[in-house]
């Protein structure tokens, strides 16, 4: 028996026809590519207010996975973490430039590599955008991070 009926294509990605504030929170997210590149230490340039990353992470990060090792409760181990929410996505000038939470608040689409246009979780790494394997905890680093100064890839 063979089947007429045409085959339905999917609606358009949530990404696409959301608004962040309309998010689900499991939506919400999603949109984390897995880079890890918001859990490095930053320095921000107190005379131009450029903001400089290090190959510094947090104590938090696993740098072979970048994956939060307490993701529900990082803010009781890291007080200064940013949690960051619908609320405060517009005003966190340090997110990465490849961020999808960045990218869509500023009306524009997903990278090609990203895991929810991909389809592969591994695609962020695999597109070289991820931070694996080449950071080191804040445990491990010498307490001038100006020593760690670091260019990631836009």
């Amino acid at each position: 028996m063979t089947d007429n009926n045409p085959v339905t294509l999917p609606a358009d990605p949530f990404w696409e026809t959301k608004k962040l504030a309309e998010m689900t929170q499991d939506e919400w997210e999603s949109l984390c590519d897995g880079c890890g590149k918001c859990c490095l230490h930053k320095l921000q340039d107190e005379y131009d207010d450029f903001v400089y990353y290090t190959s510094v992470a947090c104590r938090l990060l696993d740098c072979e996975t970048c994956q939060c090792k307490d993701y529900p409760n990082r803010t009781v181990h890291v007080p200064d973490c940013v949690q960051l929410s619908k609320e405060n996505v517009e005003t966190l000038n340090w997110m990465p430039s490849t961020c999808a939470y960045r990218l869509l608040s500023e009306g524009k689409g997903l990278p090609d590599w990203h895991p929810l246009v991909t389809g592969n979780r591994e695609s962020t790494f695999i597109a070289g955008m991820s931070v694996r394997g080449m950071v080191i905890s804040e445990d491990d680093a010498h307490p001038d991070l100006t020593r760690y100064i670091v260019k990631w890839p836009a």
